[in-house]
């Protein structure tokens, strides 16, 4: 999992030599793990600077009410802007934080007048511009020594519905190969033999 969040792009090959397994086990392992959701998807980490996206706010917003429906129009309308790379609902004053890029220092003037500031329900809006970016990062912390607690994921919990991909079955399943066991809480023993 560590190699393949440092470089999606590997190959199987180059993957199964980096974590000593031959290659027809190590496909089988990142298969197991895509088809539990641990690998949601691939992607392509760009440079923002390189493509003139070199602006980064975090906008608090506080809505009217804390209703399911006014949550659930926010939450609609905020994925809709692409200029919005996270939004996280949160605890204390303001009800949602928002993590904004844009290609220049007026622009989130103009996200936040002509956009958010116009979904029903927005109470308050406070922003903040980053300076500089000081660390970012996009693996997660996993401590290959010890072997890794796979939770059943929660599927209201998720940012975007994913719904054309398969739901996994709650009830407990016996082991599949690789080390990967499929119950309420799974376990992957990256050190498990095949």
């Amino acid at each position: 999992m560590n190699e393949l969040q440092r470089n999606a792009g590997l190959t199987n090959v180059e993957l199964a030599s980096r974590v000593n397994l031959s290659p027809s086990p190590c496909l089988a392992r990142v298969r197991t793990l895509e088809k539990l959701g641990v690998i949601d998807r691939r992607i392509a980490v760009l440079d923002p600077a390189m493509l003139g996206i070199g602006v980064t706010a975090f906008i608090q917003v506080k809505l009217e009410k804390q209703v399911q429906l006014s949550l659930d129009n926010f939450t609609r309308s905020i994925d809709r802007l692409s200029q919005v790379m996270e939004c996280y609902l949160m605890t204390g004053d303001s009800d949602y934080l928002l993590r904004v890029m844009v290609p220049d220092i007026d622009a989130p003037e103009d996200l936040i007048v002509s956009k958010i500031s116009r979904i029903p329900g927005v109470l308050s809006i406070r922003s903040n511009l980053a300076l500089k970016r000081i660390s970012h990062k996009t693996v997660l912390p996993i401590d290959s020594s010890q072997p890794v607690q796979i939770k059943s994921c929660n599927s209201n919990s998720r940012r975007v519905d994913r719904s054309a991909k398969p739901q996994h079955d709650a009830a407990p399943q016996t082991r599949f190969d690789g080390g990967v066991s499929i119950d309420a809480l799974r376990t992957f023993d990256h050190n498990a033999s095949l």
